[in-house]
């Protein structure tokens, strides 16, 4: 078993449980975070290696400063950013409320971990891995009817990105990237009130792909399945508006408007 942690947000169901049961197989110890501590602990039973549980609602800045204080003195070598959720509707329609916790979730939360645990990360002597869970819909111009969720994912990718190129400049032994699956099969449809038109992976197959990318490959942009690679490569070729259009047309597809 490793010495060092893996620390996992989002933890208590879906990819979130997922990275955790596989980091876990791989001998780390797992720090689980989320707000429902009665699952987080049925999880702790079933990992491998030691685990500890952080309840926190990370939609509350002051949350994601307590765990990142709360984990201070643990030797963390990967921080798996998984926490966010989406809707979908016109915006003039969505809830405002709904809405802005979806961007503190998604964007403020992976900004303020991101930032404070990479400063934590820099002096490790093995150095460390960042995976920020976007989605690709972080890599399209924009998502008619769900505009807030593509928006904040494509923060969350331009952020990492950007992030990335600044520690591979300063030849840091770390690495920062953004996995961006498709439809994945977890608990974010019902979340999000929407039923994908296309079929989904398991977040087994995501989960696993992901940290080959991540350990073997330090691939940046991570997206799973041949599918989703060529519907990104597509949107590059046609103009921006058209794209906007397509999109919106297979938005419909998950809702009746």
């Amino acid at each position: 078993m490793k010495n060092s942690y893996a620390l996992v947000t989002g933890a208590s169901s879906g990819l979130g449980f997922e990275f955790a049961k596989q980091l876990s197989q791989r001998g780390f110890k797992i720090i689980l975070v989320a707000r429902r501590k009665d699952k987080l602990e049925k999880i702790q039973k079933i990992l491998k290696t030691e685990s500890i549980v952080i309840t926190a609602d990370l939609s509350d800045v002051n949350e994601c400063i307590r765990v990142a204080e709360e984990t201070r003195k643990l030797d963390i070598e990967v921080v798996i950013n998984n926490a966010g959720f989406g809707d979908c509707g016109r915006f003039y329609e969505t809830d405002a409320n709904k809405e802005m916790s979806m961007i503190d979730v998604n964007v403020r939360a992976v900004h303020i971990l991101t930032k404070l645990m990479l400063q934590r990360m820099k002096p490790r002597v093995s150095g460390g891995y960042i995976l920020n869970v976007a989605s690709s819909a972080g890599l399209f111009p924009a998502g008619p009817y769900m505009a807030t969720y593509y928006a904040s994912k494509a923060y969350v990718t331009s952020l990492t990105q950007a992030v990335a190129r600044e520690v591979k400049e300063a030849q840091l032994d770390l690495y920062v990237g953004a996995l961006c699956p498709g439809p994945v099969d977890t608990e974010f449809n019902d979340v999000a009130n929407v039923e994908f038109a296309l079929k989904g992976i398991t977040p087994k197959e995501c989960v696993s792909y992901a940290l080959n990318q991540m350990f073997r490959w330090r691939k940046v942009i991570i997206v799973p399945t041949l599918r989703m690679k060529l519907a990104v490569f597509v949107t590059r070729l046609f103009p921006r508006e058209q794209v906007v259009a397509i999109t919106a047309g297979q938005q419909r597809k998950k809702r009746k408007f």
